[in-house]
């Protein structure tokens, strides 16, 4: 049976790496899907989803039981990704886009089409960090409102709003391209 967040987080604060280094095995690939579709630049979602662990690793003293470790850990991973993005508005891009580089290690459902999957992520990087962030956190990572706000610092119905929000402009994105597709035969299926 494999141990609790709790026992390896106890066991990592009395000093065993090894403890800690399951942790990171075990949310690393939900950390990276997060940071790649928020950030949709591998290097800077490698940089935050290192900087995350390596804050959680220093701050464990601070951890309290009580909260989920996934919780705790995402919501260091947002604040990263928020310097970030931050960060990236002070400084002019370096690099022309890339398309199909968040789609590396982000996994659609299955019976996803690979061109829908590509379609959803651009129009994601579309919305504003605050939407996209609570979209993500609330379909793709299946936080509800009040986990949500407290890792996001947002009051509950303002999350509410942004999924909301983010949920139609999403839509609205994809029912315009939709539309605009040429149809075979002239008709709408």
């Amino acid at each position: 049976m494999d141990p609790s967040d709790s026992e390896l987080v106890q066991r990592a604060r009395e000093g065993e790496i090894d403890a800690y280094a399951v942790l990171v095995r075990r949310y690393h690939p939900s950390c990276m899907r997060f940071a790649l579709r928020m950030l949709r630049e591998r290097a800077d979602a490698e940089e935050a989803v290192q900087d995350a662990f390596t804050s959680a690793y220093r701050a464990l003293g601070r951890y309290r039981d009580r909260d989920r470790f996934k919780t705790w850990l995402t919501q260091i991973l947002v604040n990263r990704c928020r310097s970030v993005l931050r960060r990236r508005r002070r400084e002019p891009p370096l690099v022309a886009y890339e398309p199909g580089v968040a789609e590396v290690e982000a996994e659609p459902p299955s019976g996803w089409e690979p061109s829908w999957s590509a379609e959803v992520q651009e129009a994601l990087m579309r919305l504003p960090p605050a939407l996209r962030e609570a979209v993500l956190l609330h379909f793709v990572d299946g936080y509800h409102y009040r986990e949500i706000a407290r890792l996001t610092g947002a009051g509950v119905s303002a999350v509410k709003m942004r999924v909301k929000r983010g949920r139609e402009q999403l839509r609205a994105m994809l029912e315009a391209r939709y539309d605009a597709r040429p149809r075979v035969g002239g008709d709408r299926a």
